[in-house]
Order: structure tokens, then C-alpha cells, then sequence
């Protein structure tokens, strides 16, 4: 399934897309019809995922056999998150060669705020090795996300008042749909419900300052409608492999970044079973897979200006566009 959080004639809606997503299946409308005689379920997407495998095969059968009555064509409808405010996200670091990436243009960005000329910021630019510490390979990376203030496709994204080097990273993630403690390895895929896309917007400027405190990326991340998420959720029957996917991201039209899935150091099984140790994964978290290779701006020492369309693609699930606006 395709399925998507929206808005359709003021009523807040749990769809499934049809008819190559020119078409929504109303799951709550279809279910009413079909005299589903639990309806909760089919109330918001939180509801469905943490109703279990028995509502999935549900709600599948309702997008397949869905009423006449229960259609709604999609550009009658404005969507949001698909997850408008998840149980909990963590965005791990997956990418080897974001990671590299990122400490040249961190500290050519670095460089730059202090003052430096521009033979010294050339000298960083000309430098061949980036060393990953061990620690990277020994064991997954990762932050804890806000979870409120979510945006959704093509919602407009407020630069934060105190950023002037804003940028996109471009990611993909999982959801979790099945609670579980301790997970292993091997048993970690089944408790994927399905996939979306990730835009983790950062005030890169502020996120240099921060992490010089060596606790995290703080205010950097932390904003309203900071994360982007969408602009569907694909269950994983219908993704296939999900280290096969092509991403992409395009400013104006004009491709920034370049990159697939397959290249993850760590698959997100890996980062289920780390992080669910000693610890309870529930229903609705959102596991981000962090930035593929080239997949943002600082890598390219490139940043975003208020006005700037971003749009993100992942093979087999479509396309994440939102509109940088000014501060406010």
C-alpha cells in the first residue's frame, strides 16, 4: 500500500493511493461502507499501524475492493505528514561516504565563519584523507529527533530567524510497526511497516556551534518543521528491497545530489537491533537512515536561500518537495 495522510474538504483523512496516486481509497469511508465493524483502526495512520497485521490485511483488501463512494481523486486533497507527529524518531548516520563528506564541508563551513581567507579554505578544500573515527564502525550512530512540528509535501519551510547557512540532507526512513525489546539482527525486518522519505533540514551555522559542546547538533536540528516527511508511506510488501532504491535531490530544478541505498554501511535491521537494546521500540517510530553520499549541501559548500524549491526522490516512493521561505 501507498499510504498517505491529507486533508479532503476540512476532515483530516487516512488514505491509500490508487491508480498510479491519482486516486485516494477514504480507508475510514471505505471500512463504514464494507460494515468493518471496528472502525478505529482506520482512523489516522498511527491508529492503523499500531492496530497490528490483522487491520493491514484489512486495509489492503479495502484499497483493492474499495467502493465507488470511497474514492477521491488526489488533487482534490492537500496532504500532510504522513505521520504528523510520530512516536519518536532517532536519524542515524548509515552513510559512509556522507560522513566524509561532511567533515570536509564542516570544516570549510568552520573556516569560514571565523574569518578565514580563502587559501586557507582552499588548503581544506585540496585535502585528500578525512579519517572516520573507529568508534563510526564498531557500532550505528544516531540523535533523537523532534517529533512535533512535522511537515509534510510541499508544505512551506520557515529558514530558522537565527540561520544564514540553511540546508536539506536527504535521507529515507523507516517505521516500526511491531513493539519489540532486544530485537536481534535477524528478526529486526519484521518489525518494518514500511517506508517514507526523510528531509532533515539543518541551520548548519548554529549546528557548528553546538556541536563544539560534544553533545549534539542542539539547535541545528532542533526547529519547527525541521524534519520533512512523505509524501507517502509504502508498506514493505510493496517496496521490495529497500538497499536497491535510487535517491535523488533537485534545488530549483537543478540536481544537487546523487546517491542509492544500497550504499548503507548499517541497514536499518542493524540499527533496530542496537538501539532496541535494553529498550522498548514502539508502533509509529520513525528510524531515519541518515544522509546518503552527496545528499545535502554542505558536502557541496552550497546553501539553501529563502525562495528555493527542494525536492527529494527515492525510487519507490516518490517525491518530497517543500519551498524554503524567510525567517520568521
Amino acid at each position: 500500500m501507498r499510504l498517505v495522510t491529507c486533508v479532503h474538504e476540512g476532515r483530516t483523512v487516512l488514505g491509500s493511493w490508487v491508480a498510479d496516486d491519482a486516486w485516494m481509497v477514504d480507508l475510514f469511508r471505505a471500512a463504514q461502507l464494507r460494515g468493518e465493524r471496528n472502525l478505529a483502526p482506520f482512523a489516522s495512520m498511527i491508529s492503523l499501524i499500531e492496530a497490528g497485521e490483522g487491520a493491514w490485511d484489512i486495509a489492503r483488501r479495502l484499497t483493492e475492493e474499495a467502493p465507488d463512494e470511497a474514492l477521491v481523486e488526489s488533487r482534490h486533497c492537500k496532504l500532510l505528514s504522513p505521520l504528523p507527529m510520530p512516536t519518536q524518531i532517532r536519524d542515524f548516520l548509515c552513510f559512509e561516504g556522507h560522513l566524509i563528506g561532511a567533515f570536509k564541508g564542516a570544516a570549510k563551513l568552520a573556516a569560514k565563519l571565523s574569518g578565514a581567507g580563502e587559501t586557507e579554505i582552499a588548503n581544506i578544500d585540496r585535502k585528500q584523507e578525512w579519517t572516520v573515527p573507529d568508534i563510526w564502525y564498531e557500532q550505528p550512530s544516531y540523535y533523537i529527533a523532534g517529533r512535533t512540528e512535522i511537515a509534510g509535501h510541499e508544505d512551506k519551510i520557515p529558514r530558522p530567524e537565527y540561520c544564514r547557512y540553511f540546508d536539506y540532507e536527504l535521507e529515507f526512513a523507516a517505521i516500526i510497526g511491531k513493539r519489540g525489546r532486544n530485537i536481534s539482527r535477524h528478526e529486526a525486518s519484521e518489525h518494518i511497516f514500511g517506508y517514507t522519505i526523510y528531509n532533515d533540514w539543518s541551520a548548519r551555522d548554529e549546528q557548528m556551534k553546538a556541536m563544539r559542546g560534544m553533545l549534539g547538533p542542539g539547535k541545528g536540528k532542533d526547529f519547527d518543521q525541521g524534519t520533512t516527511l512523505g509524501p507517502c508511506i509504502v508498506t514493505v510488501d510493496e517496496i521490495g528491497d529497500p538497499y536497491a532504491l535510487d535517491m535523488s535531490a533537485f534545488v530549483n530544478g537543478e540536481q544537487w545530489s546523487s546517491g542509492t541505498s544500497k550504499d548503507m554501511h548499517y541497514k536499518f535491521e542493524d540499527c533496530i537491533a542496537y538501539v532496541s537494546r535494553s529498550q522498548t521500540l514502539f508502533p509509529g517510530e520513525i528510524i531515519g537512515s541518515g544522509t546518503v553520499a552527496s545528499g545535502c549541501g554542505l558536502e557541496q559548500s552550497r546553501f539553501l536561500s529563502d525562495g528555493d524549491i527542494v525536492e527529494l526522490t527515492v525510487s519507490r516512493i516518490g517525491s518530497l518537495r517543500n519551498q524554503v521561505t524567510e525567517s520568521r
